[in-house]
């Protein structure tokens, strides 16, 4: 809500904190000049956190940003986005045309199911969006990412958010991603916490943020002459220092004894004799606690019961409310609400007609001092007054959650529309809420007047999903294998699914020998009659065998499986809708091309990789989706044989698939291999985005695995950018979460790391990591596709710096690799980097077949590479005509690509022929790429987004990102900015 800057302490003059009021001060100035600012304030409950983040709001609204509020309650923290809505529904509401014009479709349609006061204007369905399910929530975390930067202009913004240690997991969550991708424009987020409550994912959120946009404040005690100064001249010297030393100078502690009776503040009682404990009392020191109870104590009858019931109905309360909890009339409650505000209890809230206590640790001790039996009654009349009003699910299950008796089916009921109400934008919240259902749901079957029991074991499949994407893969593993325990014995089928994802679960956790022994002890114990059933535990052990790279264990497998197949048909419920023919069969196709590609025989791949095609094409979505993970290997299996087109279209097929059915667990892999064909094919900047999708997803996901593979793929995506140093920063955090795993996926990492530091000029450090992410050749890892790529790369700089023999190397085991014959664009390029120094004719020659090679495959940028090399080496040969003609063509796919480095290689080549260029005169680095260019002049001329995306034919998110490398390459922060800067600018002559 807009702040007009109300003290929420009083008028009790700041004491001690002048130091820190200027560093806020700057830290809004700074903000105020177009910079994001992230600024921490933490310390222990009552240090004056919360009295600072209203002398941030002051500063902030000093330098001319608005100020928007949200806060983070104890018993609240189920609410997905609390913190987000808290701050920010008032002013989406107040300025909804300028939102809506600012944001894209998909941007509108998922903040209208988090905002309310966007839910009106609910665009239809969408056929063509991807559900908003699992691990897609961090589009809507982008989605909040563009309205503030849309609320922040054009005068700029501050979000102070109190108390975050009570956030809800989805808030904590968009905490990290706007650490980790910062809005652009004037924005000041200012956040405060308890030090000792911050949990692990809170601080390693708030720790993603670069060191330059991030401030962090200790909040320190008083010193004994401010804590004199605060309490004033009316308190003595020597009862000063009592309160002092019991108080350890904390201002909330130091009012709270100053209150009391002189002696509830003994000398020599410190703070730090109370031990830390979970909950507001367990922090506070014993005197303290004593101090606040007491005052809690003195209150009259009816006063002390208003207290306690207002504590169990929110941050902010009605007087209504409080008479259903409580139970007594308005007009009593309203009288005693009078009484506590006039104790300073409570005090008027910021909403008319509304309370709030005075602090959280106050509202703690009110609650706790009522008896447990009586809380349960009171949540009880709260959560059926609610129903009586319709309130919304999630805030009737808060109080249902409190007070409900075990086997109240409907209460169940409730908890479990809760939990799928929530279970997008914060799954780890559903699953808190279902799994309360299970512990209030009976043991036996039948049912009530209420109706059936639901199915235990249906809900607990559904917790274990939840608890997978929600991060939380302990707890699902554990819950997976509480099904497993739950299923009777001979309940093959059921068995084998369950294995199967408790296997999953296991592999994202780095537990992939565990896995594997599941896998093996339910197989074993499936009777050879029920043999199909076991169908899905042995595509499982297939799938485990291909990602180590351990192909004859995969091609045994296979046989086992196609025996299994041939035997029993489609009989049999695990294999689903397995034709009578296995070789008809789409899961055994995909992992037969798997095993025949990764083991070299690349005849037999090209005839299952056409089958494959054809058979998913006859697929049914529903047909497909129970095997999903075995689609996935076809996705990256036709991206790494060069079926560039038919990987595109089953990646976006696999992911439809993956978000409709809930298994979004699977996007990391799917969308890395987006990432991957999206670079093989030269367009750059969206393979960049994808590659940031798998990681945001990965992140959510909570898998090391994933996590480092997305971030190895946008490592070899951000070199053909030219930002070397960034791509080596992401392999060394690829590899540091790889944990030296030896599977493929891991060696790209290493990979990256080598390609990077070639970028950098260290061709022989880089060389030796490429070696060694290949094996030394010697039973690699690492996938044929890719170990060409590195060989083509290393004679690349070696022959650029001189070294023809070393590149002759390189070019000699790109040869050696299985499929590195005539056909391969990457070995043909190799040996014409071997051979631009001594035989320059045929280094041209075989440059013009790669490119002819990769142009078929629709390696884009693999081809104007070739097309690079092609006019070096027929110039070379004095064939200039020839050459300028191969070096235009690279130049121009490198300037769509965004590729600039290689841009600007092929320029200086141009201009050894006498070609002249010339350079944009108005761009800080010089470096937009063409489509930058474009985006720009479309920016410069009034375009929104979205529209840019129409008349380019791009998706609203790559132009976002263009957008944005506009802003970094221009030195702006702004769109009108854009139009100076592009004044004067002359692009390269034609």
């Amino acid at each position: 809500m807009p702040d007009s800057f109300v003290p929420l302490h009083g008028n009790r003059a700041l004491v001690g904190r002048t130091e820190v009021v200027r560093l806020l001060g700057t830290e809004a100035e700074r903000a105020a000049g177009g910079e994001f600012r992230l600024v921490e304030l933490t310390g222990d409950p009552g240090a004056g956190k919360t009295r600072l983040l209203g002398e941030t709001a002051a500063a902030a609204l000093r330098h001319g940003l608005t100020v928007l509020r949200g806060r983070g309650t104890e018993y609240e923290n189920d609410v997905p986005l609390s913190l987000a809505v808290d701050a920010l529904d008032d002013q989406v509401e107040s300025r909804a045309e300028q939102v809506r014009a600012a944001l894209d479709q998909e941007s509108a349609r998922l903040l209208a199911d988090v905002f309310p006061a966007l839910s009106a204007d609910r665009p239809g369905p969408d056929p063509g969006a991807a559900p908003s399910t699992g691990l897609n929530r961090y589009r809507v975390h982008r989605a909040v990412r563009l309205l503030l930067e849309a609320l922040a202009d054009p005068g700029g913004l501050a979000v102070l958010l109190d108390d975050v240690h009570w956030a809800d997991e989805g808030s904590v969550e968009l905490l990290s991603h706007l650490a980790r991708h910062p809005p652009r424009g004037p924005l000041l987020l200012a956040v405060t916490y308890r030090t000792r409550q911050a949990g692990p994912r809170l601080t390693a959120a708030l720790a993603d943020a670069a060191p330059g946009l991030r401030t962090r404040i200790e909040v320190a005690p008083l010193t004994l002459r401010e804590a004199g100064e605060f309490l004033g001249p009316s308190v003595g010297a020597r009862r000063r220092r009592a309160l002092y030393e019991a108080s350890g100078g904390n201002p909330l502690y130091l009012e709270a004894l100053a209150r009391s009776a002189p002696a509830a503040a003994p000398a020599g009682h410190p703070a730090e004799s109370a031990a830390p404990a979970d909950g507001d009392d367990g922090l506070l020191p014993g005197p303290v606690r004593e101090a606040l109870a007491a005052e809690l104590a003195a209150l009259p009858e009816g006063a002390r019961l208003a207290a306690q019931a207002a504590a169990t109905l929110g941050d902010e309360f009605e007087p209504g409310m409080v008479a259903v909890a409580a139970p007594m009339t308005e007009s009593e409650a309203l009288a005693a609400l009078d009484e506590l505000a006039v104790r300073d209890v409570v005090r008027c809230a910021p909403a008319p007609g509304r309370f709030r206590f005075r602090h959280p640790v106050v509202r703690h001790l009110a609650y706790a001092s009522s008896g447990a039996g009586w809380r349960v009654a009171a949540h009880a009349r709260v959560a059926a007054a609610l129903d009586e009003r319709d309130a919304p699910t999630v805030t009737r299950a808060r109080h249902i959650a409190r007070s409900a008796r075990f086997g109240d089916l409907l209460a169940v009921g409730v908890l479990v529309e809760a939990a799928r109400a929530t279970a997008y934008q914060s799954p780890a919240t559903a699953a808190q809420w279902l799994r309360t259902a299970l512990d209030l749901l009976p043991g036996t079957p039948g049912g009530t007047a209420a109706g059936p029991v639901p199915d235990r074991l249906a809900l607990l499949v559904e917790l274990t999903r939840l608890q997978g994407v929600g991060g939380r893969l302990v707890q699902g593993r554990d819950t997976a294998l509480e099904v497993l325990r739950l299923l009777p014995p001979d309940a093959w089928a059921q068995r084998a699914r369950a294995a199967r994802f408790c296997a999953i679960l296991e592999r994202l956790l780095n537990r992939q020998a565990e896995g594997r022994a599941l896998l093996r002890a339910e197989l074993s114990r499936v009777p050879p009659e029920h043999a199909a059933d076991a169908v899905p535990l042995h595509l499982q052990l297939i799938g485990d065998s291909l990602i180590r790279a351990d192909f004859p264990a995969a091609a045994r497998q296979l046989d086992r499986l196609t025996a299994v197949l041939k035997q029993t048909g489609d009989r049999a419920e695990g294999a689903g809708a397995a034709p009578e023919d296995p070789d008809d069969w789409v899961p055994l196709v995909t992992l037969r091309l798997g095993q025949a590609y990764g083991a070299g025989d690349l005849d037999t791949a090209r005839g299952l990789a056409g089958r494959a095609e054809r058979l998913t094409e006859e697929a049914t979505d529903a047909e497909l989706a129970p095997w999903l993970e075995s689609l996935s290997f076809l996705c990256w299996i036709d991206a790494m044989m060069g079926r560039l087109p038919q990987a595109a279209r089953m990646v976006e097929r696999s992911l439809a698939i993956a978000n409709a059915t809930g298994q979004s667990y699977l996007s990391p892999w799917i969308l890395a291999a987006q990432a991957f064909t999206y670079g093989r094919t030269g367009r750059i900047a969206e393979a960049v985005d994808r590659a940031e999708d798998a990681l945001d997803a990965a992140r959510l996901l909570g898998s090391d695995e994933c996590v480092a593979l997305a971030l190895a793929v946008k490592s070899l995506m951000v070199r053909w950018t030219g930002e070397h140093a960034d791509a080596l920063a992401l392999a060394d955090e690829a590899i540091r979460h790889a944990g030296g795993r030896r599977e493929w996926w891991a060696r790209l990492g290493v990979v990256g790391r080598g390609l990077a530091l070639v970028g950098l000029d260290d061709v022989d450090a880089g060389g030796a990591e490429v070696l060694a992410a290949c094996d030394a050749f010697v039973s690699p890892l690492l996938e044929r596709s890719c170990l060409l790529v590195c060989c083509e790369a290393m004679a690349d700089a070696e022959a650029e710096r001189g070294r023809p023999s070393a590149a002759a190397g390189w070019a000699d085991r790109a040869e050696a690799v299985p499929g590195g014959g005539a056909g391969s664009g990457h070995a043909a390029l190799a040996r014409a980097h071997a051979d631009q120094e001594g035989d320059p004719a045929a280094a041209a020659h075989g440059a013009v077949r790669a490119a002819e090679l990769f142009e078929g495959t629709g390696e884009r940028l693999s081809a104007a590479r070739a097309w690079l090399r092609a006019g070096t080496a027929h110039g070379r040969c004095g064939q200039k005509a020839v050459a300028r003609t191969e070096l235009a063509r690279a130049a121009e796919v490198f300037g769509a690509c965004g590729a600039p480095g290689l841009h600007a290689r092929t320029v200086r080549e141009q201009r050894r022929l006498g070609v002249r260029t010339r350079r944009a005169a108005a761009q800080p680095d010089g470096r937009l790429s063409r489509r930058e260019a474009e985006v720009a002049e479309l920016v410069r001329q009034g375009f929104s987004n979205q529209r840019i995306a129409e008349r380019l034919f791009l998706s609203p998110r790559t132009v976002e990102t263009h957008v944005a490398h506009v802003f970094a390459k221009l030195g702006v922060s702004s769109r009108a900015a854009v139009a100076g800067k592009l004044a004067g600018v002359r692009g390269p002559e034609a």
